[in-house]
């Protein structure tokens, strides 16, 4: 098959040449069984590259079962992977087959592989040396004849460096890279897919297709698009349902796109290495950040009441001290009461009559990171999968710092 029938056959739009490049690679590679790794950022469609390579093998007829690794927890990975043996572990009341034996003679789609804990790729090696596994709680050796194809948004080798990666297994997947370019570097595509998508739209809620103005066009060709194709399609659905005016201009397509008015300066474009990692310490930097900038604006507050002459009154001390103690994270007493007797200066804040109070602002980043951890759990009602969304970390990221914290509930 051609490219272009390829793009018909599996829904493909655009013509970009490193898009075409990939396509083409998938093709080639896909009469073999050598395995395959497939490398992108988030969001640019990496999932319907093992589907072409399934499809158009050998295996089309066998089994074909994709595997999202980074949303399986830790403690259960190698019994959905290889399977476990009654009594195996707590809760094992029968035996059960995992996915390399369900899909003996296809293709397994491992998405996410980078997310796998270091036992679990040393098992995979295995698998892909000689097709041998073991289930959990068995000494039996089993064998399967699978097919391997893997995805992944972070960078391999900066996580082999870490020590979060096995090179040899990187290696052996990596048989056959395929680069699936980010939509940025996609310009062209960009108008042919906002069309698409507002076609299908219009057709699933029954309205007009929106239809961008020539201002609007150029806005969203030069956005850098950080979500990929995922956000376009959420962009486009988001504005298809919202906008009563069919014809969207620069101004209301702005509204959906956050920082769009910078998008023509200069920007700092993440790269693949460890995307989920990237995300922790770019929120606890804001945090920091942000109270640093909260301390500030109080300390400034409190110089100008001073320079102005005045002495201030009970209710200004209130605010004050209350503005230091959430700022700060402290309390003047275990009753979160505020002393009405005292004085304000700014070397020490609020300063009761009885005693003075010194309050030094924690800058640890783990007390941090786990106080965001519980926040965002205690906001989705402890549901890990959308807590990890809103962290930006994957839910086994989650799931092992909310051991590692030891956090309840």
């Amino acid at each position: 098959m051609t490219v272009q029938e390829i793009k018909q056959r599996f829904g493909i739009i655009g013509s970009n040449v490193d898009l075409d490049r990939a396509i083409y690679v998938a093709t080639q590679v896909a009469p073999t069984d050598l395995s395959v790794l497939v490398t992108g950022e988030s969001g640019t469609g990496k999932e319907v590259f093992p589907q072409i390579i399934h499809q158009l093998s050998v295996r089309k007829h066998g089994a074909y079962i994709a595997v999202n690794c980074g949303a399986i927890p830790e403690g259960t990975i190698d019994s959905e992977l290889f399977g476990h043996e009654k009594g195996s572990f707590t809760g094992a009341h029968e035996a059960r087959k995992g996915y390399f034996e369900v899909a003996n003679g296809g293709t397994i789609f491992l998405d996410e592989v980078a997310e796998l804990p270091m036992s679990t790729q040393a098992r995979l090696l295995r698998v892909l040396e000689s097709g041998e596994f073991l289930k959990v709680g068995s000494s039996k050796v089993l064998k399967t004849d699978v097919r391997v194809i893997a995805a992944t948004n972070v960078n391999i080798p900066d996580a082999i460096s870490k020590g979060r990666f096995r090179e040899d297994l990187y290696y052996r997947l990596n048989t056959i890279p395929i680069l699936i370019p980010p939509l940025r570097s996609r310009n062209g595509d960009i108008g042919l897919l906002f069309r698409k998508f507002a076609s299908d739209f219009a057709v699933r809620y029954r309205m007009p297709s929106v239809k961008l103005a020539s201002d609007a066009q150029h806005m969203l060709e030069q956005y850098a698009w950080p979500g990929n194709i995922r956000q376009l399609k959420n962009v486009t659905e988001q504005i298809s349902v919202i906008e009563k005016n069919r014809e969207i201009s620069a101004a209301m397509l702005a509204q959906y796109l956050p920082h769009a008015q910078s998008t023509s300066l200069p920007t700092l474009v993440k790269t693949e290495s460890s995307a989920s990692d990237m995300s922790e310490r770019e929120i606890l930097y804001k945090v920091l950040f942000d109270l640093k900038r909260d301390l500030n604006d109080v300390k400034k507050m409190v110089l100008e009441w001073i320079q102005s002459g005045q002495t201030g009154n009970p209710e200004q001390i209130q605010m004050l001290a209350r503005m230091f103690r959430d700022v700060q994270g402290s309390t003047v007493d275990s009753s979160g009461a505020i002393p009405t007797g005292g004085s304000f200066s700014p070397a020490h804040g609020f300063v009761p009559v009885q005693s003075t109070i010194e309050v030094e602002e924690s800058l640890s980043l783990d007390e941090r990171e786990k106080a965001l951890i519980i926040k965002a759990l205690e906001k989705n009602r402890g549901k890990r999968k959308y807590a990890a969304k809103e962290l930006g970390i994957s839910e086994r990221t989650l799931y092992r710092k909310i051991h590692e914290y030891n956090i309840k509930g």
